[in-house]
């Protein structure tokens, strides 16, 4: 049986210092080949004219450049895009790209599905199948980078930011998530400063404590209630590691990785859920020991949920709260809604190992 071949889309700098290594070509090559691959956006070896014919035979040979394939654009009317990615399996993921101004974020998903099931997200309810490849993580970025690079008509970049906010738990698919970012920050590829790329976690504790150690990228907390009782219902994790365990790990994560910055805690308004002026007191107890700034996310419906989004002047009210108390808020203006690309209503197409589509399925009829 011949050895399947390398991609070397998800290498980051050290495995690609060990990967040349190991077919006998000089260190420098190391850069030289991530440039061509992240920046100039190559997927032919024969493409890299700076190496010599020897070093691009013995490539060929050896490695490939296979970024997951993109099947559907859709347009919403305020610019941002959606790609449905279409994975080696027949699996799909979804990729979003939101501009605004000078500024534009590209969502990453890290999973197929998710195995978390916090309840007011689109995602949770498709169920789970597998973590993705640091080259299909990274892949998405490839993608966009090469797609829209192509249609510029000034010297601007396109993608400012990146966001580990779309399908899946990126803690969950740790290793992988971890190199794909550090591809991310590399000079030589996309260049994205650590303020730049963003992590958000609904709070797998033990993960970020890890994540503390090895990458300072900044980090987004799906917090959502205020309250262990509410977050055992909306966040079913919470119930593993409440939330005295995650501001303490929120805290160690500042002290390592960002000690002048703060963590952005995410909060999505459910309306006669969380979103009462005694919840924005609580929340505003939970952080006075966490370095903190507040993203308010209006609710995006999808079908078959059964919450229901707060109004502005209650928005604006428990905003206000928050305010008073010294925090920085910011109430998030909904994207790409009309394409099912908000924050919430990504869901692709997952093959559910964990039957939870079916198990919704069979209570619903039970109900019924």
């Amino acid at each position: 049986m011949s050895q399947s071949k390398v991609n070397l889309l998800g290498l980051d700098r050290p495995a690609m210092e060990r990967f040349i290594e190991s077919i006998g070509e000089k260190p420098f090559r190391v850069s030289q080949i991530m440039k061509w691959i992240h920046q100039f956006g190559v997927s032919s070896f024969d493409d890299m004219t700076n190496l010599s014919k020897a070093s691009r035979a013995k490539l060929e040979e050896v490695a490939e450049i296979n970024a997951p394939e993109f099947e559907l654009e859709h347009a919403s009317r305020d610019g941002t895009r959606k790609w449905v990615v279409q994975l080696g399996d027949g699996q799909r993921v979804e990729t979003v790209y939101i501009p605004e101004g000078q500024r534009g974020t590209l969502c990453v998903s890290s999973q197929v599905g998710c195995a978390l099931d916090c309840s007011f997200c689109s995602t949770a309810q498709q169920g789970f199948n597998r973590n993705l490849s640091a080259a299909e993580i990274i892949g998405q970025v490839w993608y966009a980078a090469r797609h829209l690079g192509a249609e510029k008509t000034t010297g601007e970049r396109k993608i400012t930011n990146v966001v580990m906010m779309g399908m899946g738990e990126p803690l969950a698919n740790f290793d992988a998530v971890v190199q794909a970012m550090e591809i991310m920050k590399d000079d030589y590829a996309y260049g994205l400063s650590r303020r730049r790329v963003t992590l958000s976690t609904s709070g797998m504790v033990p993960a970020l404590n890890r994540l503390a150690e090895v990458s300072d990228v900044h980090l987004a907390v799906s917090l959502h209630a205020p309250n262990d009782q509410l977050r055992d219902e909306l966040v079913p994790i919470n119930k593993k590691y409440p939330l005295n365990q995650l501001i303490e790990a929120c805290n160690t994560y500042l002290d390592k990785a960002n000690p002048t910055k703060k963590i952005t805690m995410e909060y999505v308004m459910l309306d006669g859920v969380n979103d009462t002026p005694e919840h924005a007191r609580q929340l505003v107890r939970l952080l006075r020991k966490v370095p903190s700034k507040i993203n308010l996310i209006p609710f995006n419906p999808f079908p078959a949920s059964k919450y229901k989004r707060s109004s502005d002047e209650v928005i604006e009210k428990f905003a206000k709260i928050l305010l008073a108390a010294g925090y920085t808020v910011l109430t998030r203006k909904t994207r790409g809604d009309d394409i099912d690309a908000a924050c919430g209503q990504l869901v692709g197409e997952v093959n559910d190992r964990t039957k939870r589509q079916q198990r919704r399925v069979i209570a619903s009829q039970n109900v019924a």
